[in-house]
């Protein structure tokens, strides 16, 4: 038998055993709980969560407004902001209807299909606008500047300032709310590069002096350098046979002024006519006219009919681009 001091010793000895024991298995606990690094090494490891993006705030000529990173549910009110977004590879969920098409433009209806009419670019619908809960609004002072803070209640809100033939501005405005700059940048620099090689190719043809004529229910204008037409011809470098012109948007004329046709050796025409008849009407009584007929670029057939949706209506970067394609034919270059 052991003595009562050692029952206390062998005691003593087994509480030390169980204690020492305990912290082995907590320090073991403690170093498995602690976070390993990622093994790098071997292909195919899923990599780290990607960090949430916020929002970004858009400078614009309304203000300043905060969009979200990545709109997903984005309305547009201008013809050439529609443009802009299929460009940029983005379908908006709503848009104004075309000048011309049932709702869209024959170029852009492929693209479009699915997408809500909201009305028209002048007068859209606000009910409706509010009833599909964008998450981004793209519009244009020019043409909404009275409606801008019924907008912006409605969803965040980005402006143009104007559709005079600014068209490349309003696109890196749209571009930048979007947040597809770089994307943005691609489109204009291919814009850019394909005028540069029609420039070089057509050569000395683009000596000659061009006028613009429009034809419209009841009148009929002039159309210079500030307008969608007047911008791209001004890029080329086509000298126009007006040399103020570059300083107007357009003007109405009279028949008397047909005869300042003449000081141009090549007149480009195109008619506004969405299904009324009119503007057909307005094209022959003109081009019937005997001032109309003695022209010199009318007798040397140096008068070219194009299209108004995509030579000025429409005025975005498809439309730039098909009518880029026309000029390749017209003056008889091959891209």
């Amino acid at each position: 038998m052991f003595s009562g001091n050692g029952s206390f010793r062998i005691k003593s000895a087994a509480l030390i055993a169980v204690v020492f024991a305990l912290s082995i298995v907590l320090a073991a606990c403690g170093q498995s709980a602690a976070p390993q690094p990622a093994d790098t090494s071997k292909q195919g490891a899923a990599p780290a969560a990607a960090t949430t993006e916020g929002p970004r705030k858009i400078k614009h000529i309304m203000g300043e407004t905060e969009v979200p990173a990545q709109p997903k549910k984005v309305i547009v009110l201008t013809n050439e902001g529609t443009e802009a977004l299929l460009a940029l590879g983005v379908k908006p969920i709503a848009a104004v209807d075309s000048y011309y098409g049932n709702p869209w433009y024959d170029h852009i209806k492929a693209d479009m299909e699915g997408v809500k009419n909201i009305g028209g670019e002048s007068q859209p619908n606000l009910e409706l606008i509010a009833s599909l809960k964008p998450d981004l609004i793209l519009g244009n002072k020019m043409r909404h500047e009275k409606i801008y803070e019924q907008l912006k209640a409605i969803a965040p809100t980005v402006y143009t300032e104007t559709l005079r033939g600014e068209w490349k501005s309003n696109f890196q405005v749209y571009a930048d709310a979007l947040n597809k700059k770089a994307e943005g940048d691609k489109v204009i620099s291919a814009f850019d590069k394909r005028i540069d090689d029609f420039k070089q190719k057509a050569g000395d043809k683009l000596k000659e002096k061009v006028a613009v004529v429009r034809f419209m229910g009841g009148k009929t204008r002039y159309y210079y350098g500030e307008m969608f037409t007047g911008v791209i011809f001004r890029q080329i470098g086509i000298p126009r046979n007006d040399p103020k012109s570059d300083e107007k948007s357009f003007e109405d004329i009279t028949k008397e002024r047909l005869t300042e046709l003449d000081t141009a050796d090549k007149v480009f025409y195109f008619t506004y006519d969405v299904g009324d008849g009119k503007g057909k009407k307005q094209e022959e009584e003109w081009m019937n006219d005997p001032l109309w007929k003695n022209l010199k670029v009318v007798k040397e057939n140096k008068l070219v009919k194009v299209s108004d949706a995509t030579w000025n209506t429409s005025g975005g970067v498809k439309a730039a681009n098909l009518m880029l394609d026309d000029m390749y034919k017209i003056y008889d270059v091959k891209p």
